[in-house]
């Protein structure tokens, strides 16, 4: 893509509200995924990072295992 944002941004200005709103969804769509992607890519670098962690919800086992 040759333009750069501010050409983007005023060509988005021109759009009817129809278009914008579509725009608007989808890139809340993509947002959503993006942050997914970053999220699972966190979690697969934990596992590497540390592998021995344990994860509970059970407040005496998370007692022991600070003790």
């Amino acid at each position: 893509m040759s333009q750069n944002f501010a050409e983007v941004v005023e060509e988005v200005k021109r759009l009817p509200v129809e278009d914008k709103q579509q725009l608007h969804d989808l890139l809340a769509k993509y947002l959503l995924e993006a942050r997914r992607q970053e999220i699972y890519t966190n979690y697969q670098d934990s596992l590497v990072e540390s592998p021995e962690l344990e994860f509970t919800t059970d407040t005496a086992q998370l007692r022991e295992m600070i003790a």
